[in-house]
C-alpha cells in the first residue's frame, strides 16, 4: 500500500484530470459543504465538489443554466442588517449572546474586538487562531468579526469565513450566523433555519480543529446564535439553535469525501467535466456519476435543473421528495408505483404495495360516489321542471 502522502498526491492528480486540463479548482465554501450534508447520498455532487468543478459553468454547458444564488437586493439588505448588528463594537450582538446563551455570565460591557486582518487566507486563519488563544487566556467576552477558519476537506484546506465568533468568559466558543430573513413572533421559516444550522455546523467543525490545537482544548458550544430581523422591522433579535445533529451529519459527509477516490475509480477512463467539451461528451461524463435528486436540491445545487429533468425523464420517485421516496420502499419509479396500485405488480405483503392498493381502492370508491351524486335521479325531470 502506498504511503498516505503518495495516495493524496495521486488523488489530487486524478481530481485535476476530472476537472480538465488547465481548469482551476473552485474552492469549497461553507454553503457548498452544508449542501453536501443536506444530500449525503449524492455521489455526483460529492465527486464534482471534491474535484473542484465549477458546477455553474458545467450546468450552463449542459444546457440547464443555474439560477442558484442570492439576489443582489438580498445581498445588499443582508449586508446592511449585518452592519447594524455589529455597530458600536458589536454591542447589540454581544447583548443577544449574553441573553440567549449565557445569562449567568457577567454582562459584556467591555468586550474585546481584535483586529484580524492579514495577508491571504492562510495568514488570516493563523491570525484568527492566535486571537482565539489570546481571548481564552485573557478571559471575559471577545467578539471576532469575520474570522477566517481552515477546515481539512479530503486532505485540502477549505477556508471558511463565519459572520462572527463569540468567546465567552468561561473560554467556550460560539458560532454566530446573521441572516436577513425575519423572525415573526420569535420563530422563522424552518427551511431557512435548517439551512443556516447546516452552514453554522460547518463553521463549528472548523472551530473544533482550531480548539484541538490548544491545551486544554476550549469547548465549541453546540448551540449557535442565529440573529435575524425582528418581525417586519430592521431591529435584531436572536435565537439559540442546536446544531449537534447537523454537525454529526456534516462530519460523516466530510469523512465520506476522503473516500472520494472510490467514486472516481469507478468512472470510465478519460472521464472529464471540463465545460469546454462537446455537450454530448459532457452529458455522458456527468451521467456516469449516479445522482440522488430531490426537490431540495433546487435551493442548494447548481446542477439541480439538469438532474431534475433526468429524474423526471426516468420516472424516478425521488423527484417527488424524500418523504415520498421513503414511504415507497423498493418502488423506485412512478411506473412501478402505478402498477402496484393497480394490482399489476408488487408483493401484496409489502406494506407500501398494500397501502397503495388501499389508496387506489378508496380513490375509485370516492370517484364512483361523486359521479353517482352528480347524475340526476330522473334524467327527464330537469326538462319538465317549470321555469321560475
Amino acid at each position: 500500500m502506498p504511503p498516505p502522502r503518495t495516495r493524496g498526491a495521486a488523488l489530487r492528480q486524478q481530481l485535476a484530470e476530472l476537472r480538465g486540463p488547465d481548469v482551476p479548482a473552485k474552492a469549497l465554501d461553507a454553503r457548498a459543504l452544508a449542501a453536501l450534508a443536506a444530500n449525503p447520498g449524492c455521489k455526483r455532487r460529492a465527486v464534482l465538489d471534491g474535484a473542484g468543478v465549477n458546477k455553474a459553468a458545467l450546468a450552463g454547458a449542459l444546457g440547464s443554466p443555474s439560477v442558484f444564488g442570492q439576489s443582489q437586493f438580498a445581498f445588499t439588505r443582508g449586508n446592511a442588517f449585518e452592519s447594524r448588528v455589529k455597530a458600536d463594537g458589536g454591542a447589540e450582538l454581544l447583548r443577544l449572546a449574553h441573553e440567549k446563551l449565557d445569562p449567568g455570565a457577567e454582562p459584556p460591557a467591555h468586550a474585546r474586538v481584535p483586529e484580524l486582518s492579514a495577508i491571504g487566507p492562510e495568514g488570516r486563519a493563523a491570525r484568527t487562531a492566535l486571537a482565539l488563544r489570546e481571548a481564552v487566556e485573557a478571559g471575559g467576552w471577545t467578539l471576532l468579526d469575520h474570522p477566517m477558519l481552515a477546515l481539512d476537506v479530503a486532505g485540502t484546506p477549505a477556508f471558511l469565513e463565519p459572520d462572527a465568533v463569540v468567546v465567552h468568559p468561561d473560554g467556550s466558543w460560539t458560532v454566530v450566523e446573521i441572516k436577513s430573513f425575519p423572525m415573526l413572533d420569535g420563530s422563522a421559516d424552518p427551511a431557512k433555519v435548517g439551512a443556516a444550522a447546516r452552514q453554522a455546523a460547518v463553521y463549528a467543525l472548523a472551530l473544533e480543529e482550531v480548539a484541538a490545537k490548544l491545551r486544554p482544548a476550549p469547548p465549541v458550544r453546540h448551540r449557535i446564535l442565529l440573529v435575524c430581523p425582528k418581525d417586519f422591522s430592521n431591529l435584531p433579535t436572536a435565537s439559540a439553535v442546536d446544531v449537534r445533529k447537523q454537525r454529526a451529519v456534516t462530519r460523516r459527509q466530510l469523512a465520506r469525501l476522503t473516500r472520494i477516490q472510490d467514486i472516481a475509480d469507478a468512472l470510465p477512463e478519460g472521464t472529464c467535466f471540463s465545460p469546454e467539451l462537446p455537450a454530448a461528451e459532457l452529458t455522458a461524463a456527468v451521467e456516469a456519476v449516479p445522482a440522488t435528486y430531490a426537490p431540495e436540491c433546487l435551493s442548494a445545487c447548481e446542477l439541480a435543473f439538469h438532474c431534475r429533468d433526468r429524474s423526471r425523464a426516468a420516472g424516478a420517485v425521488t423527484s417527488l421528495g424524500r418523504p415520498v421516496r421513503a414511504e415507497l420502499g423498493g418502488l423506485s419509479t412512478v411506473e412501478d408505483v402505478l402498477a402496484a396500485a393497480r394490482g399489476e405488480a408488487g408483493d401484496p405483503r409489502d406494506p407500501a404495495v398494500a397501502a397503495l392498493r388501499r389508496a387506489a381502492h378508496l380513490r375509485a370508491e370516492a370517484l364512483g360516489r361523486r359521479q353517482h351524486a352528480d347524475a340526476p335521479e330522473h334524467p327527464g325531470s330537469v326538462e319538465a321542471a317549470p321555469c321560475r
